[in-house]
């Protein structure tokens, strides 16, 4: 549990491009959700976007989360991390492929540089993928000075692709077992 007073307000970016990622982010985030010191606020719409980095590979689907969390920065990196090993999230490859991808985008209004995690993101304010998801639940959240929706207007969102029409895409449970 955090030291100080919760709960507290964090974003997650979510993706991947290996076997379902649509219900690997589905089966995430009601992970999440279930947890005692986590809870889901709101879920963007689901995108469909190109590959980034290594561009030689599937194509990705990408989503963020608000959530509220009793946890410290670290502890909720530990539990994303924790949920993608149950996933069987395997690291090979930098902007490779993968089943799942956790990250913590913002802590309420935290700047951390750790040697395991950086707040807010090192790069979301470069990617598209991460602005766009973004935009739908905290368009007003101030990043690096500036707010989401400025960051995304200035951001290449070639290609991205609107695959739900709203944020419950994650509620909708392919196979109720």
């Amino acid at each position: 549990m955090s030291s100080e007073v919760g709960p507290h307000r964090a974003t997650l970016g979510l993706g991947g491009n290996i076997g379902d990622p649509v219900e690997a982010m589905r089966k995430a985030l009601a992970g999440l959700d279930r947890r005692g010191d986590c809870g889901v606020l709101a879920v963007s719409r689901l995108y469909r976007t190109p590959p980034w980095g290594n561009t030689d590979q599937d194509w990705f689907f990408n989503a963020c989360a608000l959530i509220s969390t009793d946890l410290s920065p670290e502890a909720l990196l530990d539990a994303c991390l924790s949920v993608e090993r149950e996933m069987k999230r395997e690291r090979i490859e930098r902007w490779g492929p993968r089943t799942i991808d956790i990250d913590v985008l913002t802590y309420d209004d935290v700047t951390l540089a750790g040697e395991t995690l950086e707040i807010p993101h090192p790069r979301m304010t470069q990617r598209g993928f991460v602005l766009m998801p973004l935009a739908d639940i905290a368009p007003d959240l101030v990043v690096a000075g500036s707010p989401v929706s400025s960051w995304l207007a200035q951001a290449d969102v070639t290609g991205i692709e609107r695959a739900s029409d709203d944020g419950n895409w994650w509620r909708k449970a392919a196979d109720p077992t």
